[in-house]
């Protein structure tokens, strides 16, 4: 057999020993599948360094220090975001109108993991799938085989050690594209988290399976003569030193309010910033994209190996690097989605013409992720928020951290939706909720009218009766077959709740009821 029909037999013999598992799932209550969570959080956040030393030793890109957050981030932060949630059984009751709601498992959950965000993101989907009592499993970036594997394998040992079936969390050992597509259809798959780029996405999407994709993050951030400059600049430059970029909500551009441009730039040479030359500018925009597509090898880079790869030279100590740019499209390479410490520059003559840059920044690449905004004029900020299609929107912070809920109070996720502005099913920051079936009760409303036939009408025929009488025989059979909207509503009542149904403790699910 040959490499690529080994790779397909594994993963349907994965997937097919993931759905063993969802029997022994089911007898699971929330207190057991909760142990079994805080467990492999646990495990995650012992061994966040030495994951985030060997994601960087294996991909070549990113920086050690910001996988270390970004592994912790989803062990330590989102685990208590996921803490007191409820995922099994009863997850909310409202008794008044007797309506209540019920959790299952969606089954087995088809993980694809990409290179940007290796181990952060295994920990991140084990956690959600988990919690929801669904199997799951991984396919991994050919280019980070070891990390997510390694990642893997200490968090099912951390689940089965905490009660969990064993083999609940399973990984293809030699991902192929070939593998990964039977891994999506394969009829024991019940929902695909496809994190990844555009083809990707799609074939998820393809597979017939329901599906949770991502788009692109062609981020803009605006930053409005009412901001703080020296608060902006510290903000965009963190979040580019954030991993060099590799979130997908990183800025990817900066889009200025022209009578702020000389306070800003300054602030940001401050911050280790370095504004191209137009001749630097042109020698990076070649590196970026040589043939007009994003050149993958810069993705992840300190500042400095990329102006060296480009042809120029920047301290080593360099944050980020700035270009201005004319425009937004194929003619402009430094418009791109870039994953890498360089933010096209765009100077504006006022808000409402940096409302439109950003539109267009969006189109190319980013419609439905992120935008950042940096002001103190409200107005602005929520013309922004009304008028743009991004299904998050940061204000005055880091848009690396605050897209995910890092730096924000938004639901801590590494799986960002982008709505049908991106053409993905949600925009919402993927959760532990989004991987159950929520099932309803719902009992007869005290006082509805169940109506009984009505009585049969005496046959009116032209030759023995006047258009008089007709019309009262109509008004008289009305009167019988229409309930009394008075009598439909009296004797409504509080109705008694089912006594077998619990006193929900921990958050429901439900936003509406305080919960998330």
């Amino acid at each position: 057999m040959d490499a690529d029909l080994r790779s397909i037999q594994e993963a349907r013999d994965a997937v097919t020993g993931a759905a063993a598992t969802r029997a022994a799932w089911s007898k699971l209550d929330q207190a057991a599948t909760d142990a079994i969570v805080e467990a492999m959080a646990a495990m995650a956040l012992r061994h966040a360094e030495s994951l985030a030393r060997l994601a960087v030793e294996e991909t070549g890109c990113g920086r050690v220090e910001s996988k270390v957050q970004k592994n912790r981030f989803c062990a330590d932060e989102h685990a208590r975001y996921l803490r007191g949630l409820r995922t099994v059984g009863c997850i909310r009751r409202d008794d008044e109108n007797r309506v209540y709601e019920y959790a299952d498992p969606v089954g087995v959950v088809a993980a694809v993991i990409p290179m940007t965000n290796p181990t952060s993101t295994v920990i991140f989907k084990a956690l959600i799938a988990l919690k929801a009592r669904n199997p799951i499993v991984f396919s991994p970036h050919p280019r980070a085989v070891r990390c997510i594997t390694e990642t893997a394998k200490l968090l099912a040992d951390a689940a089965v050690g905490a009660g969990a079936p064993r083999g609940s969390i399973r990984w293809l050992e030699s991902p192929t594209l070939d593998a990964t597509r039977e891994l999506m259809r394969h009829r024991d798959t019940s929902v695909i988290l496809a994190t990844g780029g555009p083809g990707l996405v799609q074939a998820a999407y393809s597979s017939g399976k329901p599906a949770f994709g991502v788009g692109p993050g062609n981020v803009p951030a605006y930053v409005d003569r009412s901001a703080d400059p020296d608060a902006a600049a510290r903000a965009i430059v963190s979040s580019q030193r954030f991993d060099n970029s590799l979130v997908c909500a990183s800025e990817q551009s900066l889009v200025i309010d022209a009578p702020i441009r000389d306070a800003l730039l300054a602030a940001f040479a401050r911050e280790g910033a370095h504004l191209c030359t137009p001749e630097e500018a042109e020698k990076l925009a070649r590196l970026v994209a040589p043939d007009g597509s994003l050149n993958t090898a810069i993705v992840g880079q300190d500042a400095y190996v990329l102006a060296g790869r480009a042809g120029f030279r920047v301290p080593e100590s360099t944050t980020v690097l700035l270009a201005d740019v004319e425009g937004v499209g194929r003619d402009h390479p430094l418009s791109l989605e870039k994953l890498a410490p360089i933010l096209s520059v765009y100077t504006e003559r006022d808000w409402r013409a940096a409302c439109e840059r950003c539109y267009e920044v969006l189109r190319y690449g980013g419609l439905g992720h992120t935008l950042a905004i940096h002001a103190r004029d409200e107005k602005v900020i929520w013309e922004f928020f009304a008028a743009k299609p991004a299904s998050r929107v940061v204000v005055n912070a880091p848009s690396s951290q605050g897209a995910v809920g890092f730096a924000t109070r938004l639901a801590p996720s590494m799986t960002l939706g982008c709505g049908a502005y991106g053409n993905n099913i949600t925009s919402d920051n993927i959760t532990a909720t989004h991987l159950i079936n929520v099932k309803r009760l719902a009992y007869l409303s005290d006082g509805f009218p169940l109506e009984a036939p009505a009585p049969r009408a005496a046959h009116v025929s032209d030759s023995n009766v006047g258009d008089e009488a007709r019309s009262r025989a109509r008004r008289e059979s009305a009167a019988v077959s229409t309930p009394d909207p008075a009598s439909a509503t009296a004797g409504r009542r509080r109705p008694t709740p089912p006594l077998h149904l619990p006193d929900l403790g921990g958050r429901s699910t439900d936003r509406a009821s305080g919960g998330y």
